[in-house]
């Protein structure tokens, strides 16, 4: 009997969930020049805006050279133009080690936590930390593991564990360890057997099974192992260990401080220990000073991310006065706001809705904090530019046949009379028609014809309400 491994076709590699920015992987710029293009066939999923990325593009080589702390940039642009497009992009450019917290306007409106309190919490997320250690760990193949049992001291016929001896062996030599009752629950959790590969630290006993010695592999073995060689050098050694933690998970850890020295390594080891009070100023700024000692004596790195706020004209005027505040702090992330608002009101800043005193201001934001921004314009997309989104879009939907004159009508339709996220919304019902109700798996410009004439977009629902004096539907 064979087995053989069945690998599944490229047409079934789908995304588990199509989400509306899953086109998006980068900003799309030529590695050497840093220019975009309008390439609908460019590795980064972006279209249209060529500005827009080329300047996000710069914003993410100051972030990387540490340059654009305590800034901010506002993607300013009317609906549907890539704003949020043009954020996560930045975020996919600056890679998985550069925080990137995304938050809401209305996020901060909070009947539990102050407004201030959760805009503190995702400046400290967006405030990335690498600490650097050595670290002693024994690592080697297990090749004795007894447990050495005891009477019960509390009486009864039960038995309790004395301690456990280990047996490890590397490339220059064994070595048998005795180790202490608490480390067998964590060599049990790990499943860890004669014959595995393991490393311990030192300091605080975490087991972790790194796999399977490669001597047990043969050719007629089905188990789903990792095997690995025998590892080099002697069983006890040190290990430089990198780990990347935010000064939220800091402020969490330490929310209960304990007793002994404040460093490092004890306040990453608080990381899994539950919160128990609450976090106070007065906390954050002795986390602070902590980090602050070790940045200067190199056992850590800033790392400045980026907080980005959509729908920022949701703010009132005390979380802008609190962001203004903020970013004249020593730790402060890069900000990035995201608004689709031109000469609007601030809310909530002391005037009521329609008098003549109104605090109107551009954008939704006051200008002291408006001053400090680099304000960055989004334009609206032009027909071939539509075009080349909805084939993308359409690509991502898993729509792989569909005729040039129905895009073509959905790219009229994106610009003419309605938006750009509308005619989107229509692939996926246009291939269902195709499929459910003709049996086909090309999608045609009369599966277009029929989706419009089922939805209604919101320009056509308020002409169709205004000529018709709101019949059928409440009126107050």
């Amino acid at each position: 009997m064979k087995i053989e491994e069945v690998k599944k076709s490229p047409s079934l590699l789908k995304h588990d969930r199509v989400a509306a920015h899953s086109h998006i992987t980068g900003l799309g710029l030529d590695a050497e020049t840093g220019m975009a293009s309008l390439d609908a066939n460019n590795n980064g999923g972006m279209v249209g805006q060529v500005e827009a990325r080329e300047a996000c593009g710069l914003v993410a080589d100051l972030v990387r050279s540490s340059k654009l702390a305590g800034r901010a940039i506002l993607l300013a642009g009317g609906s549907g133009t890539g704003k949020t497009a043009l954020a996560l992009a930045l975020s996919h450019e600056l890679g998985s080690r550069v925080p990137f917290c995304p938050l809401v306007g209305s996020q901060v409106v909070s009947t539990e936590v102050k407004q201030t309190e959760i805009i503190m919490q995702h400046i400290r997320r967006s405030i990335g930390l690498r600490i650097r250690e050595k670290k002693e760990v024994y690592e080697g193949e297990v090749t004795e593991l007894t447990v050495q049992e005891s009477e019960d001291p509390l009486g009864g016929y039960g038995r309790a564990i004395s301690h456990v001896v280990l047996g490890l062996k590397s490339s220059k030599g064994t070595k048998t360890l005795r180790l202490d009752p608490s480390i067998h629950e964590s060599l049990t959790k790990e499943k860890v057997a004669v014959g595995d590969i393991i490393y311990i630290e030192s300091n605080s006993g975490a087991v972790k099974r790194v796999g399977r010695s490669d001597v047990y592999a043969t050719e007629f073995d089905l188990e789903a192992e990792d095997y690995v060689p025998l590892p080099k050098g002697e069983v006890h050694k040190k290990r430089d260990v990198v780990q990347d933690v935010t000064m939220h998970d800091l402020d969490v850890a330490n929310a209960q401080p304990t007793s002994g020295s404040r460093d490092v390594l004890s306040m990453v080891q608080q990381l899994n220990k539950p919160k128990k009070t609450e976090i106070t100023e007065k906390l954050r700024l002795e986390v602070n000073r902590v980090v602050s000692r070790y940045i200067a004596e190199g056992v850590a790195e800033l790392i400045p991310g980026v907080l980005f706020i959509d729908e920022v004209h949701m703010l009132d005027m005390e979380c802008f006065t609190y962001l203004n505040k903020s970013l004249e702090s020593t730790l402060s992330p890069i900000l990035v706001m995201a608004t689709n608002r031109g000469l609007t009101h601030i809310r909530s800043s002391g005037c009521r809705q329609g008098d003549d005193d109104d605090l109107l201001s551009p954008h939704g934001i006051p200008m002291d904090l408006l001053d400090r921004m680099l304000i960055i314009r989004t334009k609206s997309y032009s027909k071939i530019e539509r075009y080349q989104i909805l084939s993308k879009r359409a690509k991502v939907e898993g729509i792989d046949e569909i005729d040039t004159e129905a895009l073509e009508a959905l790219a009229e339709l994106g610009g003419a009379s309605t938006s750009l996220r509308f005619v989107i919304q229509l692939l996926t019902p246009a291939k269902i028609i195709a499929t459910c109700t003709d049996g086909r798996n090309r999608v045609t410009l009369s599966d277009i014809n029929t989706v419009k004439q089922l939805f209604l977009h919101g320009k056509m629902s308020a002409k169709q309400l205004s000529e018709g004096g709101g019949e059928g539907y409440l009126q107050y």
